[in-house]
């Protein structure tokens, strides 16, 4: 397998993907044994006698050495074992399949948000250089992206919400329009089943949230293509074109604009996980039903099982994206690989 082919990258890209999880799982495992105390005894220890947290404590390996402690959780963890939280009956396994498609609608839609609004107003704003456009446009991206998520929430609920009745303040859908569960994704269940009412009552809660996080990633779209879209523009092979007589709007669509969006694609792993951060402060905000306000909720509740395993989730979702779009971007961009 010679360098620079795409089997070459792609074992390259899962090598170091090993290590990469390894040491977030360490670091996840580190700073929570780092709390004082344990689990149990944080939860449920003054609700319990002392042979109850004893053997809790047992139950759960807690009198274990550190080390074999570690070995345990990061072979649970490759397993997709994430443990039991102290608090709750269920596995931290069945409560990510419970609320993570509500936290992967609301960040899917938010993404799309974002690359809508900042490739539109980006490109335009590169295509327009040192216009009132491209003034506008800049000052809109620096603002959304620099305006705090919980602020620009609380104001999208008071002005669409309270003021104008025109969408729903928090929730994930209408009491009486839920559909039946096939995917958990209460867009995709409304269309297989039919069921419009509820596929209307999961977008109007969906609006507000989406949007609201969705801006704050596309103020770094916004910049990243103007930056790229002007680039591109000033590029040899479009002055080549431009020569060969190619008209304006063909050089711009088919060669600036599709090379400006390269490093759109690279970055995008990395907001996705932005969004899935910042899905904590909008699943708050909002009462959304999702893994981050779950986490949220265990964080509050002290349990600090529920509260490895479910980050623990999240970091092996990031990784798995990092590499995903990396693969993306090496049929997108064959110059990476080398």
């Amino acid at each position: 397998m010679k360098s620079g082919s795409l089997g070459h990258y792609l074992l390259m890209r899962v090598l170091l993907s090993i290590p990469m999880l390894l040491i977030l799982l360490t670091l996840v495992f580190v700073l929570l044994h780092a709390a004082p105390g344990d689990p149990v005894t944080a939860t449920v220890g003054s609700r319990l006698p002392p042979a109850e947290i004893a053997a809790r404590k047992e139950a759960l390996g807690l009198n274990d050495p550190v080390y074999v402690q570690y070995f345990r959780f990061v072979g649970n963890a490759l397993r997709g074992d994430f443990g039991r939280p102290v608090t709750d009956s269920r596995s931290v396994l069945r409560i990510v399949l419970d609320t993570a498609p509500a936290t992967l609608e609301l960040v899917t839609a938010a993404m799309l948000i974002a690359v809508t609004v900042g490739i539109g107003i980006g490109a335009l704003a590169g295509r327009m250089r040192d216009t009132l456009f491209d003034v506008g446009g800049r000052f809109f991206g620096i603002l959304i992206y620099a305006t705090p998520l919980f602020w620009t929430a609380l104001l999208a609920q008071l002005y669409f919400s309270v003021d104008l009745h025109w969408l729903p303040s928090s929730g994930r859908i209408g009491g009486f329009y839920v559909p039946d569960h096939i995917t958990g994704f209460y867009v995709i269940d409304s269309i297989i089943t039919g069921n419009w009412q509820a596929l209307a009552s999961t977008l109007s809660h969906l609006a507000l949230p989406a949007i609201t996080l969705g801006l704050l990633v596309g103020g770094v779209f916004i910049r990243l293509v103007r930056v790229n879209m002007l680039q591109s523009l000033r590029s040899d092979y479009v002055e080549a074109a431009r020569a060969r007589g190619i008209p304006e709007r063909n050089v711009v669509f088919r060669h600036a604009f599709k090379n400006a969006l390269i490093p759109v694609v690279t970055i995008m792993g990395l907001q996705f996980a932005l969004l899935i951060g910042n899905a904590t402060l909008t699943e708050t905000v909002f009462s959304w039903p999702g893994i981050a306000r779950a986490l949220v909720h265990f964080i509050g509740a002290r349990d600090y099982a529920a509260v490895q395993g479910i980050v623990t989730f999240i970091a092996l979702v990031i990784v798995l994206l990092s590499l995903l779009i990396d693969v993306i971007n090496a049929f997108i961009d064959p110059r990476v690989r080398y």
